[in-house]
């Protein structure tokens, strides 16, 4: 979907072989992922590499290696659309709506109060890569001109997963309306025959995923009593065909609207009184290229970053410093682009800014690609922490990706990073309902209550029970990876007959196998 005269991707590929130290394990040398320094990439590329396992810290992005790291990190996504709260989320939203309405202080923590930050481990995980960052000329980036004796014309993009087609509709009652197509297979839908094996978790390991949200008594009770009185109409002979059809209206409305569970943005967009005690604002800001607020706003965003470090992460006075944050943070690789059946804001990377009553006491880096609201990092004002604003942000990432789907229908889901089941702290992200995995070996999407039970067994699994089935946008062709040498671009096939020296397709090979086909032919792997 790159927008037309939209610039190519540049890579450089790194490999992987070397293990560093584990963020989760703190195993020392037990971390091994595949690393790339993106010069610049397409909001594109990166959603169909993060639908391949790859994940980007600042300008590098890494895969890690599944079947060998210490910690298996998966890609998550939530399915935004499909998305209902659960009784600890209603907590955390409960809680912000009677801050900022009475300025209720109450710092009970919430047993749900695992935040949607730990994602610095994910950033640390690729430092290694980071600190051997790029020092190669602009000028050897820029593409001048394409080798034409074999140039290799770009395939449409790849179809991949079918997507849930899903039209949203505004109701009277201001809320949401998910009507799904009846003859569209929802992703993340089990089948009927799949029988789903529910794994209790292990003492401290975290919520038993597999089993159903709980429900209220008193709900339960009143269908049960329901069904026994339409049971009851329909053995009675006397009973007409009209009081069965209103028994059975009745059984189908015994919700009444006022019991229907409260979405997201039933807390979040609710009117509030005229003397709330507080005021909460969520601005969007582009963060690469900066925009003018984000530049604005740069040194308070700053300086809340040190802090949340300092108290959270108990980083010493003198870290991190402003060229860590900025490379971290606010460094992006992703162009930035407009479309006319895209959101509003754009596509690329913004910081979400929660500013409470003029004051910045929290930000989510997230980047909005043509699928989906990827998160990449939050970090927030330790003084409120009792607000649970790694949950909060969650949600409001959640309901934001809902909202951008009103202008862009293709954008539907929520990304949270990797999911690692080896890691309890990390086990939080499957709460988010429904979900799914990503298959590391097919790159096949999986509902996550699928892939517990053979977690519970393995560390590292592949999710797809099909044997047969393999990578489909695997590499066919190593030829027609698209390279960039002495500013010009050129088929690999003609490279290597060009190239003087040891022969590099081995690590050519491994980098097409990773991003795969349609990658490979799409940005330019920059060759020395």
């Amino acid at each position: 979907m790159a927008a037309a005269g939209s610039s190519p991707s540049i890579v450089e590929y790194f490999g992987g072989e070397d293990g560093y130290r584990c963020g989760y394990c703190k195993n020392d040398t037990g971390n091994l992922s595949h690393g790339m320094w993106a010069h610049s990439m397409t909001v594109q590329d990166y959603q169909d590499l993060i639908d391949r396992g790859w994940r980007r810290s600042g300008k590098c992005v890494y895969k890690p290696i599944m079947n060998q790291t210490c910690c298996p990190q998966y890609t998550i996504r939530c399915q935004a659309l499909r998305f209902q709260a659960s009784k600890s989320h209603k907590k955390v939203l409960k809680k912000m709506l009677k801050f900022i309405s009475k300025g209720d202080v109450s710092k009970v923590a919430s047993e749900h109060d695992e935040p949607m930050d730990s994602h610095i481990e994910d950033a640390v995980a690729c430092e290694f890569a980071c600190k051997s960052g790029s020092h190669i000329s602009q000028s050897e980036l820029t593409p001048l001109s394409e080798d034409h004796t074999e140039r290799v014309e770009s395939e449409e993009q790849d179809a991949g997963e079918t997507k849930e087609e899903v039209n949203v509709q505004k109701v009277e009652s201001g809320s949401l309306q998910i009507c799904t197509d009846k003859d569209t297979p929802v992703p993340g839908e089990p089948s009927r025959s799949t029988k789903i094996v529910h794994a209790p978790p292990k003492p401290g390991k975290g919520a038993d995923l597999s089993k159903p949200p709980c429900r209220k008594a008193k709900d339960i009770r009143k269908e049960r009593k329901l069904q026994k009185l339409l049971q009851n109409q329909m053995c009675t002979l006397g009973g007409s065909q009209l009081q069965t059809e209103d028994q059975v209206f009745l059984l189908q409305n015994s919700k009444s609207k006022t019991n229907q569970p409260k979405t997201i943005e039933d807390f979040v967009f609710v009117s509030l009184p005229d003397d709330a005690q507080h005021k909460l604002e969520v601005r969007v800001v582009r963060s690469s290229p900066p925009s003018s607020q984000f530049k604005a706003t740069f040194q308070e965003s700053y300086q809340v970053y040190k802090r949340y470090q300092m108290v959270i992460h108990k980083d010493p006075p003198d870290k991190p410093t402003i060229n860590q944050f900025t490379r971290f943070l606010c460094d992006s690789p992703l162009e930035a682009e407009n479309a006319p059946n895209g959101p509003e804001c754009g596509y690329g990377s913004f910081h979400q800014q929660y500013w409470l009553d003029g004051k910045i006491i929290a930000v989510g880096v997230i980047d909005i690609l043509p699928y989906c609201v990827s998160s990449v990092y939050l970090y927030y004002d330790p003084d409120y922490s009792f607000l649970s604003l790694g949950v909060y942000s969650a949600l409001r990432e959640i309901a934001f990706t809902r909202q951008l789907h009103e202008k862009a229908p293709d954008l539907c889901f929520y990304y949270m990073g990797f999911y690692i089941h080896s890691c309890p702290k990390m086990r939080y992200k499957g709460q988010y309902r429904p979900s799914d995995l990503l298959c590391p070996e097919t790159y096949v999407w999986t509902p996550i209550e699928q892939c517990l039970p053979l977690l519970e067994h393995s560390k590292y699994c592949r999710f797809n029970k099909d044997m047969k089935a393999v990578d489909e946008g695997r590499v066919k062709e190593l030829g027609r990876v698209r390279v960039l040498h002495k500013r010009t671009i050129m088929p690999y096939s003609v490279y290597k007959k060009g190239r003087k020296g040891p022969s590099d397709e081995a690590s050519v090979q491994q980098y097409a196998s990773l991003v795969g086909q349609t990658c490979s032919e799409r940005m330019l792997l920059f060759r020395s």
